[in-house]
């Protein structure tokens, strides 16, 4: 029997019988704390600048692309049909180069941008566990869009002191 359909039939069996689940929980939006925190401000203003430093390489080639497109343009009346074949396999050429080029600068962004969030995530964990801990919490969820969790009481919500305590570890 899997862990899940166990889970299932232990909590339908706790609320069937009318027993309560003694417990404390804590609700937590990880988007909020990447937000409002010092460290996770940093961390998306270092991924903006990353990307768009990439952005800003990937205009110049394309306004390098344009120019040799529009001197082809200006010149195919004058040029022998070989030169023109020349021309147009150099901008063929450049236009993979620039494909591929763009796929790479692109993979770099995605990279970057898992590689921040995952350690940013690593340290909302680290953090969330000290609070909770503190607050006598044995189970803290995510809300953040996109999870699991449908309804909580706001009262539940430990965001606030993680941010807090993020931004006493991590100024």
């Amino acid at each position: 029997m899997s862990t899940a359909v166990t889970a299932m039939l232990v909590l339908g069996g706790c609320a069937a019988s009318g027993g309560k689940i003694d417990g404390k929980i804590g609700v937590i939006n990880s988007q909020r704390v990447l937000n409002e925190t010092s460290a996770g401000k940093k961390a998306k203003d270092n991924l903006t600048s990353f990307s768009k430093n990439r952005q800003a390489l990937m205009e110049l080639e394309e306004r390098e692309l344009r120019r040799m497109e529009e001197d082809f343009v200006k010149q195919s009346s004058v040029l022998s049909p070989a030169a023109k074949r020349e021309r147009e396999e150099q901008f063929r050429r450049r236009m993979q180069e620039y494909q591929q080029k763009a796929s790479e600068l692109n993979r770099e962004v995605q990279e970057k941008q898992k590689d921040v969030l995952e350690g940013f995530r690593d340290k909302i964990e680290t953090v969330t566990a000290k609070v909770a801990k503190r607050l006598g919490l044995q189970v803290v969820v995510d809300k953040t869009k996109g999870g699991t969790t449908i309804y909580h009481e706001e009262s539940l919500d430990i965001s606030g002191p993680v941010i807090e305590e993020f931004n006493k570890e991590y100024p």
